[in-house]
This record gives structure tokens, sequence and C-alpha cells, in this order.
């Protein structure tokens, strides 16, 4: 059994000065990781993000949390990753996904394929991008990548290479997380038709039974090897854990029951020693040693953070 660790979103600062001492306080939380995300909104890019994140901090990993896959060819991700991983001594977390809100490929003037070729496009980049992170000099051609000859220097600092996170609540975009990822991450969350707001129908503990039981087919005998993870969407400390999954119910999660909050892996509300407890259930459960929440919830979850990480 893998032990806890934890990690936080977090999106933007307004100063050089602020992004650093966000780094520093999620270091000093306890947080094994902080996560930038990857979208065309009023946040920071990832990469540079990071680089300052590496340089205000000791010892905290770093993760794109995920990048989209269709805003990058895969040479220049492995190229960024290598770079930042030498950069940060050895603590990258490449997080790579297949992006999801249409409205940012519009606004880019990029196609916003079926959900079928999106995955197919990341699937086919993560296999390069690995390639290349080991120090291959790799030549492949697919359906949408074509490379000849090509290398990239220097090499990150990780051997054989960084880590790779795949996370989502697609079945197909799962499957290539099982087979590909080092890290899969499950979030419950369902984008429909390209839109920006979050289906949370998929919460329920029984959508979360069936994810991983897909995730372990498609993972076979690697299956032992990878670390799972969840994205925790709320963080509530109270002494009315009823009352608040009720009030989530009743309020724009109306499509779930307040059991269905309570027993979501994505959601934590209760006591700290309530939140400790379901944590180890939920490990035992689906396996998820990895829990990672946003920015807005950190200083909530830290006295957690100091009763689980490590353990």
């Amino acid at each position: 059994m893998r032990t806890f660790r934890f990690g936080v979103n977090v999106r933007t600062a307004a100063s050089a000065e602020e992004w650093a001492g966000k780094a520093r306080q999620v270091e000093r939380l306890g947080y094994s990781v902080l996560l930038v995300p990857d979208h065309l909104a009023e946040l920071l890019a990832p990469f540079p993000a990071l680089v300052a994140a590496a340089a205000a901090t000791t010892r905290l990993r770093l993760g794109t949390g995920v990048l989209n896959n269709d805003l990058r060819h895969p040479v220049l991700t492995a190229r960024e990753a290598a770079t930042l991983d030498v950069l940060s001594g050895g603590r990258l977390e490449l997080g790579i996904g297949a992006g999801h809100m249409r409205s940012e490929y519009e606004q880019a003037g990029l196609a916003f394929d079926a959900g079928v070729t999106r995955v197919e496009r990341l699937a086919e980049a993560v296999t390069i991008v690995k390639r290349l992170l080991k120090g291959e000099t790799v030549t492949f051609t697919g359906r949408h990548y074509r490379i000849s000859g090509h290398a990239i220097h220097p090499r990150p600092t990780q051997r054989p290479r960084p880590p790779i996170f795949i996370g989502g609540n697609a079945p197909r975009l799962l499957t290539v997380a099982a087979r590909d990822a080092d890290i899969v991450g499950f979030t419950g969350i369902a984008f429909r038709a390209g839109g920006a707001e979050p289906d949370v129908s998929d919460f329920r503990a029984t959508v979360a039974d069936e994810r991983l039981r897909l995730v372990r087919e498609a993972a076979g005998e690697r299956f032992d090897r990878l670390e799972l993870n969840a994205l925790v969407q709320r963080v509530i400390v109270t002494d009315n854990r009823r009352k608040a999954a009720h009030e989530l119910a009743t309020g724009r999660w109306a499509r779930l029951t307040p059991d269905d909050v309570l027993g979501s892996p994505f959601v934590l509300v209760g006591t700290v020693d309530q939140m400790v407890d379901d944590l180890r259930a939920r490990r035992d459960r689906w396996g998820i040693s990895y829990v990672m929440t946003h920015e807005p919830y950190m200083e909530a979850l830290a006295p957690v953070v100091a009763r689980l990480a490590g353990r």
C-alpha cells in the first residue's frame, strides 16, 4: 500500500513575489506537489510558473495539472519538460491531457475534434514524449504526428524520465492513462460537448468503482506500479457534515444525494478526524493515495495533510 501524498492546483499571482510566496506556503503546509493548470484563461502559463516555483522552494515537486496536448507539439512538450526538470533539480511530474473546452480551441483557431480523435492524438503524443524524455532518438509515424530522427538535449535529471500523469473521467482517456501513465488521476467530472460547466453525476462511489475496474483491466500486469490520484473539488471543515452535504446536494450538485456527496472520492466534508478516516477508507477501497485539491481549499486541508502525508 502506498503512503499518502498531497498536491494543490495553484492558478495565478499578480507578481513574482506573490507567486514565490504561494509556492513556499504550499511547501510549508506539507504538500508534496504544486500543480499549475493549462487553460487559455486568466492564469499563469505552466512551464515558466513552475520554474519560478522551483526557484522559491527546495523539496516541492512541480506538476503540470494538466497540459492541453493540442496546444503544443509533443517535441516542444518534451523539450520544455526536460528543461524544467533540469532547472528544478529533478522535481517535475508531467501531466498531459486531451483538452476539453471547445471555447479555448475556438479562441486559438484550432479544430475541436471529437473526443476519440483528441484522445488518440494524446496517446501518440505521450508515446513520443516518453521516448524523448528517456533520451531516445525518435522516429515516429502515426496518424497525427511524424517525427524524424529527433532527440532532446539536455536530458531530464530524473531517470529514466520524469513521471507521466494522465487524469480524467472518460473511459477512453482512463484507458490511455492506465496503459501509458505512471500516475492515473480520477476526476469524476464530465464536460459534455466541450462545455465549460462540469457535470458531477459521476462523483458517485459506484462510478468510481467502475472506473477503477476499467483502469485495472486496461493496465494489466502494470496496475500495481501505478499511483492513483483523486482531485478533491470541495473541502469543507464542519461539525455537521450531513448539513453541509445536504447544502451541496441541493445547490449546483442537485443530481447528487447527500449520501452521494459523503461517499464520493472527490469531496471531503466533516471534521479533520472524519476526513482522515474517509481518506484511509478511500485508499482501502480504491487505492487512492495521492490526493489533490485546489488553492482555495489548501489551508482547510492542511491539518489532514499534517496527519497523513507519508503515512
